[in-house]
Order: C-alpha cells, then sequence, then structure tokens
C-alpha cells in the first residue's frame, strides 16, 4: 500500500481518496490473483473436452471402418458363393447320399421359381429310405457345406416300426442362381439393390 503512494500522489489526489485508490487496487490485485487460475482452469477443461470429442469421432471412424471392413468381406464371400452356378440338384444330392451309403429312391423337381430380381431359386424334394440318423445328419451337413448356393428347405423324418435306428425321410432341397444382369443395368457398386433380399 505504501510502494502505491507516490504513484497515487502524481494524480493530486486527496488523503481520502488515495485510501480509496489503494483499496481498489488491492481489490483489483487479489481479483486478478484468483481470476487467473481459474481462467487458466476453465481453458484446461475446454481443451481437455475438445481432446475428448476428438478421441470419440477418431474411436467412431475406426469403428466405421472394422464395420465397412466386415461388411466388404461378407459381400466378397456372396458374390464367391454365388460366382458359379450351383449344380443339378437330382445329381448332387445322389453323389452326396452315395458318400454316406443312402439310398435315394426317387426325386421331384420343381419349375424354378424368381426370388426378387436377381435370384432364381430351383427346388427338388428327395427320399431316402431305411436311413440311420448319422449317415442323415452328416448327409445334411454336407450338403450345407458344399460351398455351393444351396440351401435345405424342408425335411420330414418318420421312423420306420419294428426297426431300430431306421427312418425314411424327405428332404427338400434349394438352390439359388444370380441372375447375370445386363453391363449397364447394375447399381453403382454391381451388387444387389437394397431393398432385395438375398436367399
Amino acid at each position: 500500500m505504501a510502494a502505491a503512494k507516490p504513484f497515487l500522489d502524481r494524480f493530486g489526489l486527496s488523503a481520502r481518496e488515495q485510501r480509496l485508490a489503494q483499496i481498489l487496487l488491492v481489490v483489483a490485485a487479489g481479483l486478478l490473483f484468483l481470476a487467473l487460475p481459474v481462467g487458466l482452469e476453465s481453458y484446461v477443461a475446454a481443451k481437455r473436452s475438445d481432446n475428448a470429442d476428438l478421441r470419440d469421432a477418431l474411436e467412431a471412424v475406426q469403428a466405421s471402418r472394422a464395420q465397412a471392413h466386415a461388411f466388404q468381406a461378407k459381400r466378397e464371400a456372396v458374390d464367391t458363393r454365388y460366382a458359379k452356378k450351383a449344380p443339378e440338384l437330382g445329381g448332387f444330392l445322389e453323389q452326396l447320399a452315395r458318400k454316406q451309403k443312402l439310398e435315394l429312391t426317387d426325386s421331384v423337381d420343381r419349375p424354378p421359381v424368381p426370388v426378387g430380381k436377381r435370384y432364381i431359386e430351383r427346388s427338388t424334394t428327395i427320399h431316402l429310405r431305411k436311413a440311420g440318423l448319422l449317415a442323415i445328419s452328416r448327409f445334411m451337413e454336407s450338403i450345407e457345406q458344399s460351398g455351393s448356393p444351396v440351401a435345405i428347405s424342408r425335411l420330414n423324418l418318420r421312423r420306420r416300426t419294428g426297426e431300430q435306428d431306421s427312418y425314411d425321410v424327405e428332404l427338400g432341397v434349394s438352390a439359388y442362381d444370380r441372375v447375370q444382369k445386363p453391363a449397364g443395368a447394375a447399381g453403382k457398386d454391381g451388387g444387389a439393390p437394397a431393398q432385395e433380399k438375398k436367399p
């Protein structure tokens, strides 16, 4: 306070005015002393919040990149699955049944049916006689794991009376063929339109 007096003397202030000016200077210095850390703290908090927002944005970008890769891999797997036409079902199923020592008595082909605009479903119904459960399950597994766009659409299993582990089976199997579009008719990415459902 005494150090400020020579400075205040220059302004020609009375003793009372000088005292009030000194009090005002002390209050201003105190406010500055308190405001500086608070201001710095709020600045640091704002920067911290900005950094957190940037970190969240980067994590969201990384997550969407992973999702895009997963989507691309799934799409490539579908494209690979439909790249070659599914085999003729009668001979294909007979060959798989023979590997499991199953007797395929007959097969009934149904006319092809369009599925959306990009796929055609071919289906057949086969009958197996006196088949064991293990051989049936392995036969069905070999159909699903054939790598072709073929799926089991119906299963009817009847136990033969008086015979142990012996069943008559009616099995519906469907194959899906992708319809080849003209070069200019495909979408930007060459894939099926978003509203169409893949079988």
